[in-house]
């Protein structure tokens, strides 16, 4: 960002902290520190310290060891609200919502503002707005929470954490489900910030995105500061090295066989809003996939890519238009009868549609697919850890068993565990809602094989993203959806320009 940056107060620095969960060092002996007015970039694969590093700064946990020095004292956060009153605040990769109350109680929730007569409401309600319109969201302050949209959901999560007017402000994936214009409104907001001199902690799996704002660099791997830099040193190559270990890229459309039959046909599907049954949201929209080929639909946030996936595997109404599988209509069947039919859908959100939080790994990953561990008719037990173990295996999820809760694990192993579940279900058609969100580069390439390896096997995946540079990977065939219709469709030769075109997004942003 075009500004002079002030590389020399340090306003708060971590000192050889060290995190260690049972026998597991999360932290071994980490240095951080934090500039006033500038954005600090933190880098590294799932599992690397990350967000651990990030919970210590913020008062979520504390350190098995070590120091924090804020304005050049050492301190010490025995909780998030201690970490608040002194200027810190953190935005959670996982949403940290009540989806039952309105988007002004989740903004003032436990610091609400009082008058003479108890909480006032309207106080609330104008500072909510002002927030809102800051953000470019036109959404009412008594809107529940639980009819947003998860990218708006992740807006809300962003005002509330700059309701508290932090002097440190930790974004861990902040625009892992927004759209590209509402990315631009972020970083306009990160910029005001900078300028009033509040310090920016940035944190992204989106590396072209994330050099976009950021003054100096850090990479945590394994635990460890692996490398820092300021922004004039570095480049994509720089963190990806560093992180990886290598240059990496994310694999190319398998290739030596060829697809089989169309085993999935959409056919003039709609799908309308329910709140106004006269907006189509996916409009009369037909689409073909065969036996091993990998079809990405790329779209902005409102496209219809979700509804599109979720009416496939029977969670979204549909009220014109049919699918079939294998010339069979899906229509009859339940969710879980389509399932047992052979389509698996990895959900945009894992917290809520794909994970049982107070489950652990095993369970998670076996959940949707008991039937095989079945013994004589009972569940048997020895085999539904057999099974989990290979998935673990499988998607290469980082755990110390089957036994470990699913909370335990980075966001990104989350989401493994996720596909992992799926793919337990054995089926012919998979469908993958925006499965990268939280998931960093080397990740995103292991899911990448995966699903490379099962489309040479047969597998059919339709796989939804916002991200054009994904569409550039492993892709046989790119949809561009716009408006819930189709607008172009592409080979795997297509560029970044007329993907972007193609959706209505200005390619200068």
């Amino acid at each position: 960002m075009s500004r002079e940056a002030d590389y020399d107060h340090v306003v708060l620095e971590a000192r050889d902290i060290v995190k260690t969960y049972g026998g597991t060092r999360a932290l071994k002996g980490v240095n951080f520190e934090i500039r006033r007015g500038t954005v600090t970039t933190l880098f590294g694969e799932n599992g690397a310290g990350k967000s651990t590093l990030m919970k210590i700064l913020s008062g979520v946990e504390q350190p098995t060891s070590g120091q924090i020095v804020l304005d050049g004292k050492p301190v010490t956060f025995a909780s998030t609200n201690e970490a608040r009153d002194r200027g810190i605040s953190i935005i959670h990769q996982e949403l940290s919502l009540a989806p039952n109350l309105s988007v002004r109680d989740n903004i003032f929730m436990g610091r609400e503002i009082r008058g003479p007569l108890g909480v006032d409401y309207a106080e609330e309600t104008r500072q909510t707005q002002a927030l809102l319109d800051e953000m470019q969201l036109p959404i009412a302050p008594d809107t529940l929470v639980h009819d947003l949209r998860v990218g708006q959901q992740q807006i809300v999560e962003i005002a509330r954490a700059l309701s508290v007017n932090s002097r440190i402000l930790i974004m861990d994936e902040p625009t892992s489900a927004l759209a590209a214009a509402e990315v631009e409104v972020l970083f306009g907001i990160i910029r005001d910030l900078l300028a009033r001199g509040v310090a920016i902690v940035y944190i992204s799996h989106h590396l072209e995105e994330a050099l976009e704002v950021t003054d100096h660099a850090v990479v945590l791997r394994d635990g460890t500061m692996t490398a820092r830099d300021e922004r004039a040193n570095i480049d994509l190559e720089w963190i990806v090295r560093n992180m990886v270990g290598e240059n990496f890229d994310l694999g190319s459309p398998p290739t030596g066989y060829e697809f089989g039959k169309a085993i999935l046909q959409v056919r003039d599907l709609t799908v309308v809003d329910p709140e106004n049954p006269e907006r189509a949201i996916v409009n009369r929209l037909s689409l073909d996939v065969r036996k091993g080929e990998i079809v990405f639909i790329y779209g902005l946030m409102g496209a219809g890519r979700t509804e599109l996936l979720e009416a496939i595997a029977g969670k979204e109404e549909v009220a014109e238009g049919d699918v079939l599988l294998d010339g069979a209509s899906l229509a009859p069947l339940s969710i879980a009868e389509r399932i047992d039919a052979g389509v698996g859908l990895v959900p945009e959100d894992r917290q809520r549609d794909g994970l049982v939080q107070t489950f652990d790994v095993g369970t998670n990953l076996t959940l949707a697919s008991l039937t095989r561990s079945l013994s004589r008719g009972m569940l048997s037990r020895r085999r539904e850890k057999e099974r989990a173990r290979d998935l673990i295996q499988t998607v290469t999820v980082k755990t110390s068993g089957p036994d470990q809760l699913i909370g335990a694990l980075s966001g990104g192993n989350q989401q493994k565990v996720v596909i992992g579940k799926i793919i337990a279900t054995e089926p012919r058609v998979m469908l993958l809602d925006e499965p990268s969100r939280g998931i960093d580069v080397g990740a995103k390439g292991e899911v990448f094989r995966l699903l490379a390896d099962r489309a040479r096997d047969g597998l059919a995946v339709i796989y939804s993203t916002s991200e054009v540079g994904e569409c550039l990977s492993i892709a046989h065939r790119i949809i561009v959806m716009r408006r819930g219709r189709i607008s172009a469709e592409f080979g795997p030769d297509a560029t970044k320009d007329m993907i972007m075109a193609a959706s209505g997004e200005s390619v200068a942003a």
